[in-house]
């Protein structure tokens, strides 16, 4: 079924095989697969994990994508304060540092839903933004 569910949401897309998704159907509390839909059409996928360190523990936003017709008309802000709604806590969202359209949607997301209280860093060649929702 995800797999099926998948394709259909890549079908117009270009994108190598995503090695670990069977995992977020495999480990319930540490990884949350979401596909975007509408009228039956998929829109998008969101996959969030749930990572624990020795030191801390938080969600990231391991993949957060919108189809590209779908893009620039509200989506993408509607699901992500949806997904940070669903998933309250510590979190964590990298992008790479060369991909400033992710940088930007993201500094606003984030922006939006904290109040503009969060930490930034850049760490291995990714832009790491923190806060607590």
């Amino acid at each position: 079924m995800c797999a099926k569910e998948l394709a259909e949401v890549v079908k117009f897309e270009l994108f190598e095989p995503y090695s670990s998704l069977r995992e977020y159907w495999e480990e319930e509390n540490e990884r949350f697969p979401y596909f975007i839909k509408e009228d039956e059409k998929y829109l998008g996928l969101v996959l969030v994990r749930y990572i624990t360190l020795s030191d801390r523990s938080y969600f990231s936003m391991a993949e957060f994508f919108i189809m590209r017709r779908y893009r620039k008309i509200g989506i993408g802000r509607s699901i992500a304060a949806q997904v940070f709604n669903l998933h309250k806590g510590q979190w964590e969202i990298f992008q790479k540092e060369s991909n400033k359209p992710a940088q930007n949607f993201w500094n606003k997301i984030i922006t939006e839903n904290t109040n503009g209280h969060f930490k930034e860093r850049i760490e291995n060649g990714k832009r790491i933004q923190e806060f607590k929702i």
